[in-house]
């Protein structure tokens, strides 16, 4: 998440020894009671107690009755000693059965990102709406229309480093700040919530988003693996998915040629021209004469000037740039397709431009127009609605985005993130767990996760189980497709009909 698209995307914790004991003294209803959190110091001694609220959301004529709560699970090292405390938010819906009611846990990528994104933006049941121009500033919070609590109940997670998760010892944060540790200590927070909550025989279902996405294989492999729980779906919104075909759109044929239909598509939104037909056909293109021509010497002479013609066409930068760049325009389009306004290019949503602070410069400089513009509001708007709506108060700072944990990310290879990959932990999913169904959303016009390569990695898949098992749907947008209402509207409902046709009949 940032300037370059993929820097803060978005070992061991052994988490079969951690002890299960929740942080607040306050509880939820139906969650055993008598055990008491011990006196802290240090950040840890921040962290209030459970708070546990009761609303009433009225939204299309429907009225919610739910509970929420706010709070922290604690995670134990083998010594006894509190290693960490999970902040997360659930929502419950009031007299519906534990057994036959959805419960999907909730996280966001980076690594490093709260889960605030997806609460206030998607799921909740307060969303935000940000002010004229999509200003931080004018940002409002109002009942959530698609909230996802009409047909699950949520619990909201932030990993250790993210929201109010903290390490005990600010010295070991590290240790949980890795593929394999980060994924054992979610599993072991939704074991938890799972135990203290009589969720056992509930559907469990995982969302991510990003880094998140590819979080979610990883917690379900540990879920199954180390929890003995077995999940029935996971949703993954703009997920990352293979380091190998990610990184590479500024070097490789491959990685350029899947990275161009989202040009193509926000070039297409920006004329209000967009139709599936001519989407279909930047496709065609970009796997064809786009993939073989880069694969090869740089074209010349006249053969060269058509070729670099039709990608201008295509994405609507200056023919001058895509030649110098030889094609590989990743990089070039965030700082020049908009460069006769003097403005730059969001790579979370290609369609939406800002002022160049640097104009002078050759390269994209400075924060993300989407990221670190309006959407860094969401913070002090999750931090108010914690402390009013849900009576969770605290003196801790709120991470809505911890830029260290990403850098300091171990990702388990040789290869680092280059080389990261759910791939195989997918396949060994669906065939041990042969009801398990994936639901994946993308925005078409978002440069970060680009939609055609999570396209590529699914088309080369074998077939496991039935063939619908994976679903792959495309909605107007950038990465974080659900700031367009109508794609927000658009996505829940696709998501509702995955949880239905998963309840059976």
């Amino acid at each position: 998440m940032g300037r370059q698209p993929f820097r803060y995307f978005f070992s061991s914790l052994i988490a079969c020894f951690l002890a299960i004991a929740p942080a607040g003294a306050q509880r939820s209803p139906d969650a055993p009671s008598g055990d008491q959190r011990a006196p802290q110091t240090g950040v840890l001694s921040l962290l209030p107690a459970d708070a546990v609220t009761e609303h009433v959301l009225e939204v299309g004529g429907a009225t919610l009755a739910y509970t929420a709560t706010a709070g922290t699970f604690s995670l134990f090292d083998q010594n006894g000693e509190r290693s960490a405390a999970i902040f997360y938010t659930a929502y419950r819906l009031a007299g519906a059965s534990a057994e036959a009611r959805p419960v999907t846990f909730v996280f966001n990528g980076g690594p490093g990102a709260s889960s605030t994104y997806l609460h206030l933006g998607l799921v909740g049941p307060k969303i935000v709406e940000f002010g004229a121009g999509s200003e931080g500033a004018g940002a409002r919070l109002r009942n959530n229309p698609d909230t996802w609590l009409k047909f699950t109940d949520l619990v909201l997670i932030d990993p250790v480093g993210a929201g109010w998760s903290r390490s005990a010892k600010p010295d070991n944060a590290g240790s949980f700040w890795g593929v394999r540790s980060d994924a054992q200590s979610l599993a072991k927070a939704i074991a938890l919530y799972v135990a203290h909550n009589g969720r056992t025989a509930s559907p469990k279902y995982l969302l991510g988003e990003s880094y998140g996405g590819f979080r979610a294989v990883k917690v379900a492999r540990a879920l199954q693996q180390e929890q003995g729980l077995a999940i029935a779906g996971i949703v993954m919104l703009s997920p990352f998915l293979e380091g190998a075909l990610q990184f590479g759109a500024n070097r490789f044929a491959l990685g350029a040629a899947l990275q161009l239909p989202s040009l193509a598509a926000a070039e297409l939104d920006r004329r209000h021209s967009f139709s599936e037909a001519a989407l279909a056909a930047a496709e065609r293109f970009a796997l064809t004469e786009y993939l073989v021509t880069l694969a090869g010497r740089p074209p010349e002479g006249e053969a060269g000037r058509n070729f670099y013609e039709r990608v201008a066409a295509i994405t609507g930068l200056p023919i001058e740039v895509v030649t110098r760049s030889r094609g590989f325009i990743k990089d070039a389009y965030v700082k020049h397709a908009r460069q006769a306004r003097q403005e730059i290019v969001s790579p979370y949503d290609a369609t939406v431009a800002a002022p160049d602070p640097f104009p002078e410069s050759g390269s994209a400089e400075g924060g993300d127009p989407i990221l670190d513009g309006s959407l860094q509001a969401l913070g002090g708007l999750f931090v108010g609605y914690a402390r009013d709506e849900l009576g969770y108060k605290t003196e801790m700072t709120y991470a809505l985005l911890n830029r260290e944990v990403s850098g300091k990310w171990d990702w388990e290879g040789r290869g680092g993130r280059n080389q990261a990959s759910i791939t195989r932990d997918l396949r060994e999913l669906l065939g041990l767990n042969t009801s398990v169904g994936v639901l994946i959303a993308h925005g078409r016009s978002d440069l970060v996760t680009p939609y055609a390569v999570t396209r590529y990695v699914l088309d080369h898949l074998p077939q496991i189980g039935a063939g619908d098992r994976i679903r792959l749907k495309i909605y107007k947008g950038g990465h974080m497709l659900y700031l367009d209402p109508q794609a927000r509207t658009a996505f829940t409902s696709d998501a509702s009909a995955f949880y239905r046709e998963r309840a059976g009949p």
